[in-house]
């Protein structure tokens, strides 16, 4: 196995997380015909998510736990901190995505740069 492949694997995922982040952004939040959906049945399982994800947004949940993540990730020497930096940026994406980009971006700074911190 190259060295290289985690790598090529990692820039070939994030563009596919970032496309499916934004697929759901625009295809369940911000789509008007959920409203009406959610307003006469708010228990299906797509409400029940959309309810969710509002919460989680509302609270900023996922904006805290990427940046979490990436401190931690920072501090973590060796293959553990550039995989917990992995798991940083593939939570801090949907926060950029789902409208908690104040902290999201710290997380995603932070993460980017424990990637490319020499071992």
């Amino acid at each position: 196995m190259s060295r290289r492949l985690p790598l090529i694997l990692l820039l070939i995922a994030l563009p596919l997380w970032l496309a499916a982040s934004y697929g759901l952004r625009y295809s369940l939040m911000e789509d008007a015909k959920w409203v009406g959906i959610c307003a006469n049945d708010a228990l299906d399982w797509q409400c029940q998510m959309r309810s969710g994800l509002g919460w989680m947004i509302h609270f900023g949940t996922i904006a805290w736990a990427a940046l979490l993540t990436s401190v931690i990730a920072f501090c973590v020497p060796g293959r553990g901190g550039w995989g917990l930096a992995v798991l940083a940026l593939l939570i801090g994406i949907p926060a950029l995505v789902l409208y908690s980009a104040n902290m999201a971006v710290f997380a995603v700074v932070i993460a980017g740069l424990r990637l490319v911190r020499a071992q």
